[in-house]
């Protein structure tokens, strides 16, 4: 069988170094199993787990330009059993003594009456957070019987314009506000 990426083979260890081991394939060929490739538990010390003249079932994992083989043991075993989380319910259900802390107050907004931050809310400022998106209508269309094509040509400009002017501005806001973009304000 041809070394190919994701072949299975069962090889020797010939070396054991700080960093992985290396195991001897078919065709006089060898690859190298890196620590972290090894087991699904974390090892400390390769040694301890692999020694030279053991048998081992590896799979390629890469085969770099140079030659080099990169082997896996880890991922030929059965993958580990994820822990219960502490202090959860099940899985998309109820948290066990009723909603957490901090969560929403009378009214269904945080904090309500102060902005949620302790502070007043600004007059004038962001329609709060759980308000419909923004979006861009255009005007009710203009007649233009007796329009000429250059005041038709000018009116589209403007709108054009316009349309900018606010996707410029919404773009800001999302971003963090009034600070202006590199290509126009420059630095000071």
């Amino acid at each position: 069988m041809a070394i190919e990426v994701g072949n299975v083979f069962e090889g020797r260890v010939t070396g054991v170094k700080p960093f992985g081991a290396f195991v001897a394939l078919p065709e006089g060929r060898v690859g190298m199993v890196h620590i972290s490739e090894v087991s699904n538990e974390f090892v400390q010390d390769i040694a301890a787990v692999l020694h030279d003249g053991d048998i081992v079932k590896v799979q390629v994992i890469n085969i770099a330009p140079d030659g080099k083989i990169a082997l896996s043991m880890k991922r030929l075993l059965p993958p580990p059993p994820r822990p219960a989380r502490e202090g959860r319910g099940p899985a998309g259900g109820p948290r066990p003594g009723g909603p957490r802390q901090g969560g929403p107050r009378e009214g269904g907004h945080f904090g309500a009456g102060r902005g949620g931050s302790g502070r007043p809310p600004r007059e004038g400022g962001r329609p709060p957070r759980d308000s419909a998106p923004r979006v861009w209508q255009p005007k009710a269309p203009v007649r233009s019987d007796n329009m000429s094509f250059e005041d038709m040509m000018s009116r589209f400009k403007s709108q054009s314009e316009e349309k900018m002017a606010d996707l410029d501005h919404e773009t800001n806001n999302r971003r963090g506000g009034g600070y202006a973009p590199r290509g126009r304000g420059g630095r000071r």
